[in-house]
């Protein structure tokens, strides 16, 4: 947001901030909704190298192409070691989930 939007809005009794503080959480929370969005968009990113669509990893993990898609949105309902054995089954390393999470 650009400096003169930010004073005019600050001016009208508005307050700009993170998500972070607007949902108040704490450090620990911040840095574990990061990571896990890391993830998510990692298994996106590595299906759509691998040319696999939603459905087809869906059977590779014995899961549902509804819960691929939640998984893809970050859906808080997705377990991290859904995403981590996932993203296995794609052939990613664990130095690419790494890098990914760094």
């Amino acid at each position: 947001m650009n400096s003169p939007k930010r004073e005019r809005l600050a001016k009208a009794g508005w307050k700009s901030g993170s998500a972070a503080e607007f949902l108040h959480l704490t450090p620990q929370e911040e840095l574990y909704v990061e990571l896990k969005a890391s993830l998510c968009r990692q298994l996106k990113r590595q299906r759509q190298k691998s040319h696999l669509t939603q459905e087809e990893l869906a059977r590779l993990v014995r899961s549902s192409q509804s819960r691929i898609a939640k998984m893809e949105r970050c859906d808080p309902s997705v377990s991290i070691d859904l995403l981590i054995k996932s993203l296995l089954a794609l052939g990613t390393t664990r130095r690419d989930i790494a890098r990914a999470i760094a």
